[in-house]
């Protein structure tokens, strides 16, 4: 299994790894998304069912190729005769007697009209589309662990995001009771703060659980679902990135490894049409052979070889369908070419309005998180010198912990819309 991850990491390197990217998950280890790819990339089954099609291709070739060569075949055997006698009419049986035989036959295709060479020519065009399947399998591994590692960072965010919250209004909590012991504001100040901070820690318990489901769902998309502890690293912080579309399209028609995988089929049905119409063609194979027989030992000797001509006079019209069918084929796959393109153009064209959606999206959230935090010092700086009131303190916390969540998830969505973008241009 190892030796056919190797095989097609080395053949198809969408990015590069170095030499000890791969290998087991230590306890507590910190992965980055690199070395999160490259560990999908040894271990997803979806990609070690696609590197086994592509050598069960690679093995139809050489069964193919098979009809270059000569076919050898030796026989043996032995039979024994006991007459029957008549009793009826008093005759008696003849003699038993054995019979022994044995053979070496050769065969050989002499000339089929370039039947043998098309059917090889079918099979290294179905090993191609298979090679190209095996890399739209990787670019589609590749965009799940993208995405299953920045949801892993946006939860880890909000999560340490409630965290703060919590210890705010565990803070709010304390000078609401100072307050109220020394008389300058009311119970329910106390029980006011009393509630938001049972409310956040509840909040709290959500972030942590969908950090762990996060967490589940990374070791599902790296093919490692008992993986051990681990942490991972953060990305880089925000910043934008002008992409040029037309520049992206061309990238993806080139590029896009389902789109290759769908030409290199209409190659190999069109191959198939050329070999159904040599059905109606004759074919020149030899013979030779070499046996032994007889009832006694030694036995006889005897040799022998020609030459036959199969001329195809009468088939009930078979080959007439086996062209209509590969010409039907080809129509589909043709179609399939037409609908893959317009796919193709939708995906790059949303994937990159997404991409500039979410840009000004993180820049506005950005603002907000600003803003909010200076709405937040103003409403604790009014509670504490006794003007502001416990909800307005409450709404710029709430304000102020949604306008992180806003932020992080504007910021991941558009670390994800990158990821999306490469994958609808046929990934690096």
């Amino acid at each position: 299994m190892q030796r056919v991850a190797l095989f097609f990491m080395m053949f198809w390197m969408l990015q590069p790894t170095t030499a000890g990217a791969v290998g087991p998950i230590a306890k507590g280890e910190t992965l980055d998304l690199s070395r999160c790819v490259a560990i999908a990339l040894e271990r997803h089954p979806s990609i070690l069912v696609a590197a086994g099609t592509l050598k069960a291709g690679e093995s139809k070739i050489g069964q193919a190729r098979s009809g270059y060569y000569p076919q050898v075949n030796g026989s043996t055997g032995y039979s024994r005769t006991e007459p029957i006698s008549d009793s009826a009419r008093g005759a008696a049986g003849g003699d038993a007697f054995d019979s022994y035989s044995s053979s070496v036959s050769l065969s050989q295709t002499i000339y089929d009209f370039g039947k043998t060479s098309t059917q090889v020519r079918i099979q290294e065009l179905n090993r191609d589309s298979s090679r190209s399947d095996l890399a739209n399998v990787r670019t589609q591994v590749i965009f799940a662990v993208s995405q299953a590692y920045y949801g892993v960072l946006q939860t880890r965010r909000n999560r340490d995001v409630n965290r703060e919250v919590v210890g705010q209004f565990q803070q709010h909590l304390d000078q609401a009771r100072a307050f109220f012991e020394i008389g300058t504001k009311p119970k329910f100040d106390v029980t006011k703060a009393e509630v938001d901070l049972s409310n956040a820690r509840l909040n709290l318990l959500k972030a942590e659980n969908a950090f762990r489901l996060a967490q589940v769902a990374l070791n599902n998309a790296i093919g490692m679902p008992e993986a051990p502890e681990y942490d991972v690293a953060d990305e880089p912080s925000f910043q934008r990135v002008e992409v040029d579309l037309e520049e992206t399209l061309r990238r993806a028609y080139d590029r896009r490894p389902d789109l290759r995988s769908l030409a290199e089929k209409k190659r190999s049905l069109e191959e198939s049409i050329t070999l159904a119409r040599k059905g109606y063609y004759p074919s020149i194979s030899g013979n030779a052979s070499y046996g032994w027989g007889g009832g006694s030992f030694p036995l006889d000797q005897g040799w022998s070889f020609g030459a036959t001509l199969n001329i195809p006079l009468f088939s009930g019209f078979s080959t007439k369908y086996q062209i209509e069918e590969a010409q039907a084929n080809l129509e589909v796959v043709a179609a399939n070419d037409l609908s893959l393109r317009q796919t193709i153009y939708q995906d790059v064209k949303q994937a990159w309005l997404n991409l500039g959606a979410a840009a000004d999206q993180v820049e506005t959230a950005a603002l907000s998180v600003r803003q909010a935090a200076e709405n937040l010092d103003l409403a604790n700086g009014r509670y504490a010198s006794g003007v502001g009131s416990p909800i307005e303190v409450t709404d710029a916390l709430v304000a102020a912990s949604n306008a992180k969540t806003s932020y992080n998830s504007a910021l991941y969505d558009y670390k994800l819309a990158q990821a999306s973008l490469e994958k609808a241009a046929g990934g690096k």
